[in-house]
Order: C-alpha cells, then sequence, then structure tokens
C-alpha cells in the first residue's frame, strides 16, 4: 500500500494449499530418489553425466568382455570371480565413491540448503537415512550389474546352472557388504567440508592410503616368512577387509599374498570390524547433522 490519493491495495492472488499432503515418507523418498539419479548424473546437465557414466562404462568391461568370450570362443571358468569383481575394479569404484559422495552432501554444505530440507516433515535422521541408502543403492547397481553381465556369460559358456547361481548370490552378498562400508564412509568424509574437490581428495586418500599401506606391510610379513599376520593386518582399511571376508567365508581366492585366506578367528575379526566401521561412521555422519545447517 503506498500513502497519498493514489493508495491502492493489490489483491496478488495468494491462496491457501487444499491438496493432499504426503507427509515425512514421501519426502524421504524423493530425496532418496533424487539423490540416487544425481550419483549418476541423471536430472543434471550433460556435463555432469560424463565421469559417473564414463566409470560405469569402464566398470562393465571385464564383464562384456566375459559375455563376448563366452558366446564366441567358450570358457572353462570365469577369469574373475563374482566376489573379486569389486576388489578387482576398486581403483574405478574408488574414483566413483570420491565423486558421488561428495555431490550427494558437500554441495548442499556450501550452497547452505540444508536448513531448506530440514524445513520440510523430515528430521536431520530422515536426511542422513535417505543420503546413506541413495549412495549405498549407487555402489550397489555400480558394482552389482556388471556382476549380472558375467552372469550371462557363465550361463552362456555353460559353466553349471547351480554353480553359477550360487557365485552370483556370493557375489552379490559381498557387494552388500562393500556398498553399506564404503557408502558410511565415503559420506562420513565428504560431509566434513563443504568443498567438494576437498571432499574428492578426501576420500580418496581415505581409501587408498589404508589400502596400500596394509597390502605392502602384508607382503613384508610373507617376504618374512611371517604369514600369520597377514590376516591380522586386512583390518587397516576397508578394501583389504572385504577382501579377507570374501575369502574367508565366501570361498573366494584370496588377494593376500600367497593367496592365502585368513584364519577363522582373523576372518571372523574382518567382519566385526566392517560392521562396526559401518556402525560407527553412519552414527558419526548423524552426529555431524545435528549442527549442520543450523
Amino acid at each position: 500500500m503506498s500513502s497519498g490519493t493514489d493508495a491502492r491495495i493489490h489483491n496478488i492472488g495468494y491462496r491457501n494449499y487444499e491438496g493432499e499432503r504426503q507427509g515425512a515418507r514421501y519426502a524421504r523418498r524423493v530425496l532418496f530418489t533424487h539423490s540416487l539419479r544425481g550419483a549418476f548424473g541423471l536430472g543434471r546437465s550433460a556435463r555432469s553425466k560424463v565421469l559417473p557414466m564414463g566409470l560405469f562404462g569402464i566398470m562393465t568391461i571385464p564383464a562384456i568382455v566375459i559375455v563376448a568370450v563366452a558366446a564366441f570362443v567358450g570358457i572353462d571358468e570365469l577369469p574373475i570371480e563374482y566376489t573379486q569383481y569389486a576388489i578387482f575394479m576398486q581403483p574405478i569404484v574408488g574414483l566413483y565413491i570420491a565423486l558421488a559422495a561428495p555431490q550427494m552432501v558437500s554441495l548442499d554444505l556450501r550452497f547452505k540448503v540444508t536448513p531448506l530440507y530440514f524445513s520440510r516433515p523430515i528430521e536431520r535422521s530422515d536426511y542422513v537415512l535417505a543420503k546413506f541408502a541413495a549412495l549405498s543403492a549407487a555402489l550397489f547397481l555400480f558394482c552389482g550389474l556388471p556382476l549380472v553381465l558375467a552372469y550371462i556369460g557363465g550361463l552362456l559358456a555353460e559353466l553349471g546352472f547351480v554353480e553359477q547361481t550360487k557365485g552370483f548370490g556370493q557375489g552379490l552378498l559381498i557387494t552388500t557388504v562393500f556398498a553399506l562400508l564404503h557408502a558410511a564412509l565415503g559420506l562420513l568424509i565428504a560431509s566434513l567440508t563443504p568443498r567438494r574437490g576437498f571432499g574428492v581428495a578426501a576420500v580418496i586418500g581415505a581409501l587408498t592410503v589404508p589400502y596400500f599401506a596394509a597390502t605392502a606391510l602384508q607382503a613384508v610379513a610373507w617376504e618374512s616368512d611371517n604369514p600369520d599376520p597377514i590376516g591380522w593386518l586386512g583390518l587397516l582399511s576397508p578394501g583389504t577387509m572385504i577382501d579377507g571376508i570374501q575369502s574367508a567365508f565366501l570361498g573366494g581366492t584370496s588377494g593376500f599374498p600367497g593367496e592365502q585366506p585368513p584364519s577363522d578367528a582373523a576372518g571372523l575379526a574382518l567382519l566385526l570390524a566392517a560392521a562396526a566401521t559401518t556402525a560407527v561412521c553412519y552414527l558419526l555422519l548423524g552426529r555431524r547433522y545435528r549442527k549442520a545447517g543450523l
């Protein structure tokens, strides 16, 4: 309203919302779907799709080769075991995690949009759960879809339906453990900085430095004719944890020196360590968002 003889009231057309209110469950589902799509660059610019889709293409190359060889040449056994696929392709998976985790959380912190999420009917715990579930699902798809192609190759090569199905199921099981562990760790690290570049570097460092340290110490132990600590040294990095678990419990070939699986005690310790690391990282991520956005 203005003063003087030109005073007037403008009707700007606001009216009450009369549609259905979906509630927190709908908001969580939408946040999960949006985050999962964003992990592959869907719904974003073409440039944002190049790296995740390119890495996914590289991830599927060995599986495509297996299918091609099985279809035209024939093979006696798969060159890569189902339980080893994610470990074999770990550098590519690590790069993907380093891209996807900061994209999910660092940008929200940088542009200070987390208060907008929390103004909706969701709590901070809902935000953390949706992001964790989205990255876990993205990693499961990233590592699991190539297993589907390899499984098709195994069936085309007539390697045995029961044997291939069992191996495929074991591969999906260890892929689930892999996805949950690395999603919790990647999101926690990425949430500590609003700078996406710093988040990428931090995630790469957290996944590669402990892995190389663990494998170097295992090699030293093997060359010193002291193989007993090798399985326990797998506790030093997420990658060696997964390798030890798949060889100890799922019958996969070990990537440790000498291809020897860890002892029963070391295997159990690796499994408990992976579960504890996932749980602790998730709890710390929830604690991080108790103050985020305030």
